[in-house]
């Protein structure tokens, strides 16, 4: 299992690795998103939440997944493009992965065991489900896929 946040790798949209530590010192909103979900609106509130407040060190990360009723069946370059074409998306996104199961990527294994869920569940229900880290990498709380971005910036901004 792995020890810190910052000892985790992630692949961006691009395919370029990248290390959490890059993100070492930032409060960070960490969602598991797709495009064809009832939940799908929810980008421009992230998006929303990604431009009032990137300036004072916090940023949304975006983690496309296709557990949830097939709901993210595009690839890198229509995940990409569906973002920027309906809702200008600036925040960072990833490269499509699991959260859940034998396959589930290494940061959400982490997230999950620090913040399991309702009842100590640590299986993720659905997209767009939040995990909220504070500056020293520390996930702070967990919210389900109803919490909308918009109802989350005071908890946002008190780390900050």
């Amino acid at each position: 299992m792995t020890d810190t946040l910052y000892s985790i790798s992630v692949t961006n949209i691009e395919n370029k690795e990248v290390p959490m530590a890059q993100f070492r010192g930032k409060v960070l909103l960490i969602v598991n998103v797709a495009s064809q979900c009832g939940f799908t609106p929810q980008y421009e509130g992230l998006e929303k939440l990604q431009k009032k407040l990137s300036d004072r060190g916090f940023t949304v990360l975006g983690f496309p997944c296709n557990q949830f009723g097939k709901q993210e069946p595009g690839d890198a370059e229509e995940i990409k493009s569906f973002c920027k074409l309906n809702y200008d998306v600036s925040f960072p996104l990833f490269k499509k992965v699991e959260v859940n199961g034998a396959g589930a990527h290494p940061l959400y294994q982490f997230l999950k065991s620090e913040k399991p869920g309702l009842l100590g569940t640590k299986a993720i229900k659905w997209n767009f489900t939040k995990f909220l880290v504070d500056k020293s990498g520390q996930v702070v709380e967990r919210f389900a896929p109803t919490d909308k971005p918009e109802d989350l910036e005071a908890k946002i901004t008190a780390l900050l």
